[in-house]
C-alpha cells in the first residue's frame, strides 16, 4: 500500500496534487468531468473585492511547448463568490484554498476577515506575483519589502494558513521566499508565470491584447524545478511546486527537488482529468521504487 496523504501548514491533504488558481475556475465546470474528491486540494481563481472584467482580448495564444495568457484576474467578486461558488464547493470532501489578490492592503484585510468566517476555506493562497495586472499583483511580488508588508498585513487579519503565490519575474526568488516566512507565511506556492509576449509578424500586432503577459506550461519547468529548489535551501516552511506539470514524471521532479506537493495548471485545459492520472501515476512510480510513502522522495536530490 502506497499512502500519499500528508499535512501541509496545517492542512490534511489525501495527496500532493492540487489544481492551480485560475486554471480550475471555481470547480464547477470541471466537476462535470473530473471526480473532485479525489484530488488533494483545489485552489480557486484569484478572487478580488470587488468584481473585475479583466485585460482585452485576446487574452491567450499558444506558444512553444506553452501558452501566454493576459485575463487580468477577471472574476466575479467576493460578494458573489461567497454567495455562490462557496455553497457549490460544500458539496465535495477536498479541501478549499482560495486564491486572494488586490490593489491595497486594505483590500487584502478585507478578503481575509470575510473569507476566514466560512468553515469550508482551509486556507488563503495570496496572490502577489500576477504578471498581468496593471495595479498590485507583481508591485508586491517583485520586491522584499511589499511582500513583507502584505504577508504580514494578511497574517494579523486571519487565523488560516497562508500561501504566498512567488513570482518568477524577480532577481532572487530566494531574498522573498525568505521574506514571506518571515511575516508568517505558513507555505509557499512557485512558481507564478513568466512575464512573456508574442508578436504575429503579418499584423505586426502583439498576439495578446495587454501586450504582455504570463508564460505557463512545459516550457518553463525547468526554470521551476530549479527555483523551487533553490527555495528549499533557504526556507523551513513547505513548498507547493507549480510549472509546466503535465504528467506525473514532470511532478516527481518537483518532490526531488523539495516540494510537498505540486499544483496542477496548462495541463487542465489539455485533459480535464491530467491531475487524476498524475495522482495515478506518483502511486505507480512510489510502487515501483518499492516505497510506500510519499514523503519518501520530498527533497531526495542526489545533488
Amino acid at each position: 500500500m502506497v499512502n500519499l496523504s500528508l499535512e501541509l501548514a496545517g492542512i490534511k491533504l489525501k495527496n500532493p496534487v492540487m489544481v492551480a488558481s485560475g486554471t480550475f475556475g471555481y470547480g464547477k465546470e470541471y466537476s462535470e468531468l473530473v471526480n473532485i474528491n479525489k484530488l488533494g486540494a483545489i485552489v480557486t481563481k484569484s478572487i478580488t473585492v470587488k468584481p473585475r472584467i479583466g485585460n482585452r482580448p485576446p487574452r491567450i495564444c499558444e506558444t512553444p511547448a506553452g501558452m501566454l495568457n493576459s485575463i487580468g484576474l477577471q472574476n466575479e467578486g467576493l460578494k458573489k463568490f461567497t454567495e455562490e461558488a462557496l455553497p457549490f464547493l460544500e458539496k465535495f470532501d477536498t479541501p478549499l484554498i482560495v486564491s486572494i489578490a488586490g490593489e491595497t492592503a486594505k483590500e487584502f484585510i478585507k478578503l481575509a476577515k470575510t473569507l476566514s468566517k466560512f468553515p469550508i476555506v482551509k486556507a488563503l493562497e495570496i496572490n502577489i506575483s500576477c504578471p498581468n495586472v496593471e495595479k498590485g499583483g507583481m508591485l508586491f511580488g517583485c520586491a522584499p519589502e511589499g511582500t513583507e508588508e502584505v504577508v504580514k498585513t494578511v497574517r494579523q487579519a486571519t487565523n488560516l494558513p497562508l500561501i504566498v503565490k512567488l513570482s518568477p519575474n524577480v532577481t532572487d526568488i530566494r531574498v522573498i521566499a525568505q521574506k514571506a516566512e518571515q511575516a508568517g507565511a505558513n507555505a509557499l506556492s512557485l512558481i507564478n508565470t513568466l512575464l512573456g509576449m508574442s508578436i504575429n509578424i503579418n499584423t505586426m500586432k502583439p498576439r495578446l491584447g495587454n501586450i504582455k503577459g504570463g508564460l505557463s506550461g512545459p516550457a518553463i519547468r525547468p526554470v521551476a524545478v530549479r527555483m523551487a529548489w533553490e527555495v528549499a535551501q533557504v526556507v523551513k516552511i513547505p513548498i507547493i511546486g507549480i510549472g509546466g506539470i503535465m504528467n506525473a514524471q514532470d511532478a516527481i521532479e518537483f518532490f526531488l527537488a523539495g516540494a510537498s506537493a505540486v499544483q496542477i495548471g496548462t495541463a487542465n485545459f489539455v485533459d480535464p482529468n491530467a491531475s487524476i492520472k498524475i495522482i495515478n501515476g506518483i502511486k505507480k512510480y512510489l510502487e515501483e521504487k518499492k516505497l510506500s510513502n510519499i514523503k519518501e522522495i520530498i527533497g531526495k536530490l542526489k545533488a
